[in-house]
């Protein structure tokens, strides 16, 4: 999953949503110097990529893109179920998103000195452009595949993925519907047995 979901299964936890939201850039074990719920932030991060990455309804998503874009097909699939995600916010929180994101931005903003270099070096743009609420528009999503495919130095022709999203808009959406909904509770589970120990 990408940051939104990242963040919204953190459970409005602020240290487990730091953790949660920076995990991809701390490689192995190199996240025990943070504080424990940031730590349990990053271990449940890892947690959820990997129950995501071998469940068959997100890989009978990526398959359907997997001739076009190869290894990068999961990438993708990330990026769609975030715009659905931010496109149907309304279903899964009573926040509205726009200020469950600034309020996201605010923790970013007052815990500063905690995050790795890459995550200081990115934040700048995610707020400035406003990434995730921009997610719920396609538009939005096609700077984004835009932005991914620049920085495989355009290998990855992840720009024209926004296409096959356009094509096949119902079914990503009804195979995101059905996964989240699992994927909640996975999170869910892995959360209060973290939070336990």
């Amino acid at each position: 999953m990408n940051f939104l979901a990242h963040i919204y299964l953190s459970f409005d936890d602020k240290e487990i949503t730091l953790g949660n939201f920076f995990a991809d850039h701390i490689r192995g074990n190199r996240y025990k110097h943070f504080p424990d719920k940031i730590q349990k932030g990053i271990l449940l991060h890892r947690e959820i990529d990997t129950f995501t990455d071998a469940h068959p309804i997100t890989r009978q998503s990526s398959k359907r893109l997997h001739k076009n874009y190869s290894h990068y097909s999961m990438v993708i699939v990330d990026i769609f179920y975030d715009h659905f995600l931010a496109k149907n916010w309304s279903d899964y929180s009573n926040v509205p998103l726009e200020e469950y994101v600034d309020r996201f931005y605010d923790l970013l903003e007052e815990n500063y000195e905690l995050l790795p270099v890459a995550t200081k070096r990115m934040m700048p743009y995610m707020i400035a452009d406003n990434w995730l609420l921009d997610y719920a528009n396609l538009s939005g999503i096609g700077r984004v595949l835009n932005g991914m495919n620049r920085r495989t130095q355009n290998k990855s022709k992840m720009n024209f993925a926004i296409f096959d999203l356009e094509e096949h808009y119902t079914d990503f959406e009804n195979e995101f519907t059905a996964f989240f909904e699992e994927l909640i509770t996975f999170s869910r589970q892995k959360f209060n047995s973290l939070c336990e120990d």
